[in-house]
């Protein structure tokens, strides 16, 4: 299964992709907010990203740049751990920053969250302290509440303080033009 915008397509992980995650998710700048990891880290994303997918029928989404064909991020829902909250999340390469990609990979991924998975509700966590202080972590804001995500509060988590954001589905609008929908 995959999604189609704009500009982008949204298509499950391979094996293949390792070495582009492993080159997204070891750049420190891209990774200042979620710790940059190991090639054994990246192997055990993977591996989970995969198998998110068999498991629960949504998961993070390998984000392809239609115009170049390359990668260049990801974006998708998971379980936030240890909690029932299904999660919000995105990494693009920063080459791709602030030109509205984390904004469309959202938007379709929320679409898909709600019109497809049937969730009732998404969460997302910027993290806190930095989001005013890094222009980086301020756009990934601005896109959360571009998405209509309400804040809910300051809180810690993954060893970090975060703020809180979330939205329904009887909250958001959809909107029919998003994506196209691929078996």
């Amino acid at each position: 299964m995959e999604i189609e915008t704009a500009r982008l397509q949204l298509r499950h992980f391979s094996l293949k992709d390792f070495d582009y995650l492993f080159r997204l998710y070891s750049d420190a700048e891209v990774m200042r907010y979620l710790l940059p990891r190991t090639r054994e880290q990246t192997q055990t994303s993977l591996n989970k990203h995969i198998q998110q997918w068999q498991q629960q029928n949504f998961g993070m989404w390998a984000v392809i740049h239609k115009e170049t064909r390359k990668m260049i991020g990801r974006c998708g829902l998971s379980f936030l751990e240890n909690t029932p909250e299904i999660e919000l999340g995105y990494v693009f390469d920063k080459s791709y920053w602030n030109m509205g990609m984390g904004t469309e990979a959202s938007q379709a991924t929320l679409k898909f969250g709600f019109g497809e998975v049937k969730l009732d509700r998404i969460v997302a966590m910027p993290t806190a302290g930095y989001a005013y202080a890094h222009p980086e972590n301020l756009a990934s804001v601005r896109v959360i509440q571009k998405l209509g995500m309400k804040y809910e509060k300051d809180t810690s988590y993954y060893g970090h303080d975060v703020v809180y954001y979330a939205i329904s589905r009887t909250e958001w609008q959809p909107d029919d033009s998003l994506y196209i929908l691929k078996s």
